[in-house]
């Protein structure tokens, strides 16, 4: 502890039990005294609970009944226990199942337990509040506390007082004032959790240090910046050394290839395989030889954002001492003015103000003020969308000076190496052409950057708050001809609603938003100007789509351009341009150059040779059925057998799908069979469930979206990746059908030169996740039997053969045949 401290005697319990229901039988004891910041004693006994254990309590605890036999029953230990714990405070991890197990069992003995309670958990969450979860195994492991034999009562016991001690640890080093902020709000605990805050209040910091801003009651940690950069050396292999990173002649080889084309006046487009380091086969060239000159890394996920900064942006600053700034979107950050108000209202919902109490502890931590630093947003997500940022800040503004949307903004400007993402990256060309001025822009995986500019081009507005806002309108209007047309507005907008999911609804939709423009075109831009943004002149495609969630419809009405949007289009001259791809080719007619809208003199092409991996292996199952002729409930049945199958490996395991149902759909059927899994969507974010799947928490994990380019697996040495269908764009998207009409328009096959390409691709990079480094071995298996029986098969198999072994098999064979491979 830093101050020597005067605290009330704790006693930090974990019991063992022969089940979680109410009338569990104590098996183990387990007790930590713990007082003025120090652990003084230790108590642990078994307990006959003179009945079997279940196999399931063996497994986890380790106890058995020969053990209990030899114990002794509750009632001879009772004593110990109350005169040992009955002046203390009670602790425990989830102290509710603890306390009142306990102190039932006492009561029984003759001894009536009142100590106040004190939760770790709830204690945890406010005061680190970054963390993805809270359970006691997660969260030792995160704060390096020794948790050796967990789910024996000692072992657990011990662990969770090291805990309480980081707590108290951690309350002391927090300035006095937020303290006392979150005092106000401290009733709202469960428990008496408040009693550790109280105490330690005195001890905590009294003077605001320099690492501190204050503005009113919040303290805001201070961002930190990097003075001068040191200066780069020419070698490559000389900065990763002093990286402190291992030599790797691919990734030497992808800079030399960079840096051969930094001083030519075209645009670059570079292809470089999966796994190679391809990030700081970039960043170090170009920071090398222009040191002066602003970089700016665009990525296709906010989730690949993150990992560059987390990996590459902080050893960057670290040794060399270069400012890496992550810029997002204004509703990424939290509005300070909004958080102020929150706090100034009475709320009754327990958990609006326990995330009062962990945002202001939050703000001394942060230095973005980025809220998806925040994990426990899901609790009550309408609070946290509260907070967020609208990309205004007030003149009059209490926290103008402190603001994080500002500050990011401002630092974007003086940061030599920016990190962001396209869907940003567009947003913020269209409106600040200098972003990029003179600067050299790398855009990384450029083949998602026509997507993107497709979701750019698009608007979308939900009917229903527009029809609100549209009747809001007309009681507030006294003039009669404006009444008359917001009616119109009104019908029209309700008959869009109605027609989703609807036959015919193309001409409904057509003939809605023909009258509504009209409408609007009396009534002018700024009455409606939701609306008015949707119905803009650009936009000449529009349709409606319903979901159905929580009881209730959303009915949204989107809007797009029928013309093809050229990134080229987008760029000053003055931008030096990297765009990097694990492909450059999408078919002999067409590639990324041309889709982004550079012309052949425009640019060059620098391609790595891909070398065939030799610990990865794929087998292309022949005797499953036609996947695409089967119904849901058939098709998640299959995969979920499959994977049970597969599960006797007792390998880590990917399990790749096209759409979020049928996820979903298996997710419940492994749930079904007792398989322990985490599923994207139904278990926690991308980000979030790769985490968890990286700390073993499960070794199955589903995923779709960015777990087919995005997401890499270098942990595991062994991995088994399951493919349930291959990665066809849906026919119906409204950007393929715009992509499939560029291509007619220019003379060229939209399945043989784009979507059979792009669809090969996508399994190529799929493949490409669980081979990450030399020693890592993994196993494809292809569930969509179209490679074998298709005509186009032969395309996907000449692909994977270039990449490594293929080979047809059976179901039954496979399990041997894998064992075989990864022995």
């Amino acid at each position: 502890m830093k101050h020597e401290i005067k605290t009330k005697k704790y006693a930090v319990v974990d019991l063992e039990a022969t089940s979680a229901s109410a009338d569990a039988q104590i098996i183990q004891v387990g007790i930590v005294i713990v007082q003025n910041g120090h652990i003084l004693e230790t108590y642990e006994t078994d307990v006959n609970p003179h009945e079997p254990l279940t196999p399931h309590i063996k497994q986890l605890t380790g106890i058995t009944d020969a053990q209990l036999a030899m114990a002794p029953d509750f009632g001879q230990v009772a004593r110990d226990i109350y005169d040992l714990i009955e002046d203390a405070v009670f602790v425990a991890h989830n102290v509710k199942f603890d306390a009142n197990l306990l102190a039932e069992a006492l009561f029984f003995e003759g001894f009536e337990l009142r100590t106040p309670r004190v939760d770790t958990v709830e204690l945890s969450q406010v005061f680190f509040p970054t963390l993805d979860r809270y359970n006691l195994s997660y969260i030792t492991e995160e704060l390096e506390i020794e948790l050796t034999d967990a789910h024996t009562a000692i072992a657990d016991a011990m662990a969770t007082a090291h805990l309480f001690l980081k707590i108290q640890q951690k309350i002391m080093c927090l300035p006095q004032v937020t303290l006392t902020k979150i005092m106000q709000y401290a009733d709202h605990f469960i428990y008496e959790s408040s009693l550790v805050i109280t105490e330690l209040l005195p001890y905590a910091q009294q003077n605001i240090s320099k690492e501190y801003n204050q503005v009113l009651d919040l303290i805001l940690k201070k961002q930190l910046v990097y003075g001068e950069a040191y200066h780069l050396a020419p070698d490559f292999e000389h900065n990763v050394a002093l990286l402190d990173l291992d030599a790797r002649p691919q990734q030497a080889d992808f800079a030399r290839l960079v840096t051969q084309h930094l001083d030519d006046q075209k645009i670059n487009f570079i292809q470089g395989q999966a796994g190679i380091g391809k990030t700081y086969g970039y960043l170090l060239p170009i920071l090398a030889k222009y040191p002066k000159r602003k970089l700016v890394i665009s990525t296709p996920t906010k989730l690949l954002q993150d990992q560059i900064m987390e990996t590459e942006g902080r050893r960057l600053g670290e040794v060399f001492h270069i400012n890496c700034h992550s810029l997002k979107g204004f509703d990424n950050y939290i509005k300070l003015d909004n958080f102020w108000t929150t706090l100034e209202r009475e709320d009754d919902n327990r958990l609006v103000n326990r995330y009062k109490m962990l945002v202001l502890v939050w703000l001394t931590e942060t230095k973005t003020g980025d809220l998806a630093e925040i994990k426990q947003k899901q609790g009550f997500m309408p609070y946290f969308d509260e907070l967020r940022h609208d990309g205004k800040i007030s003149e009059l503004s209490l926290f103008r000076d402190d603001d994080f949307w500002q500050q990011s903004y401002e630092r974007s400007k003086v940061s030599q190496v920016i990190v962001t993402n396209h869907s940003y990256l567009l947003t913020r060309v269209v409106d600040d052409k200098a972003f990029v001025e003179d600067a050299i822009l790398v855009i990384d995986e450029a083949q998602k950057m026509p997507s993107q500019l497709e979701n750019f081009s698009r608007r979308q507005v939900r009917l229903a708050s527009l029809i609100s806002e549209v009747e809001v309108l007309y009681r507030q209007s006294p003039d009669l001809l404006t009444r008359r047309l917001l009616e119109s507005i009104s019908y029209h907008m309700e008959q869009l609603a109605d027609s989703a999911g609807k036959p015919g609804k193309e001409a409904v939709v057509e003939s809605c938003v023909s009258q509504m423009r009209q409408d609007l075109g009396e009534l002018g831009p700024t009455v409606l100007p939701r609306l008015a943004e949707v119905l803009a002149p650009q936009f000449d495609d529009f349709w409606v789509t319903q979901e159905v969630g929580d009881d209730k419809r959303i009915r949204v009405l989107h809007a797009a351009s029928l013309d093809y949007l050229y990134f080229k289009d987008l760029l000053p001259d003055s931008t030096k341009l990297f765009c990097i791809s694990a492909t450059l080719e999408i078919s002999k007619r067409v590639n990324l150059a041309q889709l982004l809208g550079f012309s052949t003199e425009q640019v060059t092409m620098g391609h790595m040779p891909q070398d065939r991996q030799a610990n990865q292996k794929v087998w292309l199952l022949k005797d499953v059925p036609q996947i695409q002729d089967l119904s849901l409930e058939a098709y998640a049945d299959l995969i979920a057998h499959q994977i049970k199958r597969l599960e006797r490996l007792r390998q880590p395991m990917l399990v790749l799908f096209n759409a979020n149902q049928s996820l979903l759909a298996v997710s419940r059927l492994l749930s079904d069979f007792g398989i322990n899994h985490l599923a994207q969507h139904g278990h926690g974010t991308a980000a979030n469930i790769k985490k968890r799947f990286e700390r073993g928490e499960a070794q199955i994990i589903l995923g779709s979206g960015a777990f087919w380019e995005g997401v890499d697996f270098v942990n595991h040495d062994q991995m088994l990746v399951l493919i349930t269908r291959l990665p066809f764009e849906n026919p119906q998207d409204r950007f393929v059908q715009k992509i499939n009409r560029y291509l007619r328009l220019t003379g060229r096959k939209p399945f043989e030169d784009y979507h059979l390409p792009q669809t090969i691709l996508k399994l190529k990079q799929a493949i490409g996740r669980s081979s990450r480094r030399p020693l890592q071995s993994s196993a494809i298996i292809i569930l969509d039997n179209r490679v074998l029986n298709r005509k186009y098969g032969k395309s996907f198999r000449d692909m994977l053969e270039s990449v490594c072994e293929v080979e047809d098999i059976s179901s039954q064979k496979l399990v041997q045949a894998i064992r075989k491979h990864l022995k």
